[in-house]
């Protein structure tokens, strides 16, 4: 977290004095795989998304091992075969809002998302829908897209291929605070 706090100081010290930098006080990401044997799904509490209002950067830096199951195996059979956490700690987004939002106004703004995801070892450029509310000055983002697996080298073993979908539904809800830098 430290890490990401130092590359928007930048901004907070040397920015316009309109920039912001908001973090999440709260955020969760689900992950839903509907697979012909069973469903899986998990969820994270743990990550906390920071963005600058001023230029519409967002990152996001997610430990793969704070992901719950409600099966015990299945999060282990998630972290040491799947996602190889130990190799691949984390999952890291960064991109940039496409659209000009007025942070001023309450509202709902659709916007896309355009960055790369770091999964498993693999950067790939991706844009993701989303949408950023805005009430009583308060901000709340929202995103729902899909991940395929092998787009990340991610294999799933033949005798597990009904076991695990192809692709992994993926949603982030977070409400975002101003990051205030004590001195």
């Amino acid at each position: 977290m430290r890490k990401f706090v130092a590359l928007f100081l930048p901004f907070i010290l040397f920015g316009k004095s309109d920039a912001q930098i908001y973090i999440a006080d709260s955020c969760r990401i689900n992950f839903f795989s509907a697979a012909a044997v069973e469903n899986i799904a998990a969820v994270n509490t743990v990550s906390k998304p920071i963005m600058n209002t001023a230029s519409g950067e967002i990152e996001i830096s997610i430990s793969n091992q704070e992901f719950i199951f409600k099966k015990k195996l299945m999060q282990e059979h998630f972290n040491e075969d799947y996602m190889e956490s130990d190799k691949y700690p984390h999952t890291v987004f960064k991109g940039k809002v496409n659209e000009k939002i007025d942070y001023t106004k309450d509202g709902i703004n659709n916007v896309t998302v355009t960055g790369t995801m770091d999964m498993h070892g693999v950067k790939k450029d991706i844009t993701i829908p989303g949408t950023i509310t805005i009430k009583d000055g308060k901000i709340k983002l929202k995103a729902d897209f899909v991940a395929k697996l092998v787009d990340y080298n991610i294999k799933i073993p033949s005798v597990l291929g009904n076991n695990v979908a192809e692709q992994i539904a993926i949603s982030l809800t977070a409400g975002m605070k101003p990051y205030i830098v004590k001195k």
